[in-house]
């Protein structure tokens, strides 16, 4: 599991991260969201003691990561934006040779290397040196190193990005898979659809502070706002959508479609559709538009930035 507990980060007059207090608990994926230079980076170095906190504390795997900063490495797999392959190796040679360096027997870090290399595609590419790989073979080669000593915990750094879509379904396919091994996950990524398939917890971070924790259901509580309600017709509207305006808020239209926003669906709904018959529209559906990550994330960040600018000097 990892637990941190006001995690800070500064580097001289720059506050990197901001008293990170998390806890995500073993089988969970914890998703961290947030622009480039959020401090998401910077979280992951420090929770695998790459980096020392400035002040707070950190346990991973059931160690500190100031104290304990050897098992803490030896518990943990890692995805870092820059991999640090050595291209000049053959792709199961490389393998071999971080197995190793993990203390893996030979023949189990032998099998271990070849089963991951053929569950990921990359059979084919085992005798081929690292540097004639391509941006994706390369991503997911040192996704199989930090797989490699099996680790409890993984901490992955944009973990399909350069993939084609068939590449980043098996990895997220494995990410599923490694959780009913009770593994915990903390994923950084841009890709929020993923995030949103894969995560027990979201965490969106924005200059270095957490402004938003939890799961989907509790965020699009908190910041999803109203309901929008899609109706749609067979054949045309006409310009029916003034004849709403007494009962809801329009907030989009097309030929066929009205989008609303009301508070209270369930009082709302009967009363538009009664008033859509009444006006001779042949109603096809009435449903509620499920909300993403996008639409949430979107909304977080924009109250923060309102609070930013209510609160400057």
């Amino acid at each position: 599991m990892i637990e941190t507990e006001n995690l800070t980060k500064v580097f001289d007059d720059f506050l990197a991260v901001d008293r990170v207090t998390l806890r995500v608990n073993p089988g969970e994926v914890l998703a961290v969201l947030g622009p480039n230079g959020a401090g998401k980076t910077t979280t992951v170095r420090m929770l695998t003691s790459i980096l020392a906190p400035t002040s707070g504390r950190a346990v991973v795997a059931g160690f500190d990561v100031v104290k304990q900063p050897e098992q803490v490495r030896a518990h943990v797999g890692v995805l870092t934006e820059q991999h640090g392959l050595y291209e000049r190796m053959k792709g199961l040679e490389y393998l071999d040779f971080f197995g190793e360096v993990y203390r893996v027997p030979k023949q189990t870090r032998r099998e271990r290397a070849t089963n991951l290399m053929k569950r990921f595609g990359l059979e084919d590419a085992m005798h081929r040196r690292v540097g004639d790989y391509s941006k994706g073979m390369k991503q997911k080669l040192a996704l199989v190193r930090a797989l490699l000593h099996n680790p409890p915990v993984l901490l992955l750094d944009e973990p399909t990005s350069a993939m084609d879509p068939l590449s980043a379904k098996q990895v997220r396919d494995a990410i599923i898979e490694l959780q009913r091994d009770e593994r915990t996950f903390l994923i950084t990524t841009h890709n929020l659809a993923e995030a949103q398939q894969l995560a027990n917890q979201i965490a969106i971070i924005r200059h270095g502070r957490i402004i938003a924790l939890g799961t989907f259901d509790e965020l699009a509580q908190q910041f999803g706002g109203e309901t929008i309600v899609e109706m749609r017709v067979d054949g045309t509207l006409n310009g029916a959508a003034k004849d709403f305006a007494d009962l809801i808020t329009v907030v989009d239209q097309t030929e066929d479609a009205l989008y609303f926003r009301t508070p209270s669906p369930r009082q709302t709904n009967p009363d538009v559709l009664a008033r859509a018959v009444g006006l001779g529209l042949r109603v096809v559906t009435l449903s509620q538009k499920k909300q993403s990550l996008e639409d949430i994330y979107l909304q977080v960040v924009k109250e923060d930035e309102t609070h930013d600018r209510h609160h400057q000097p």
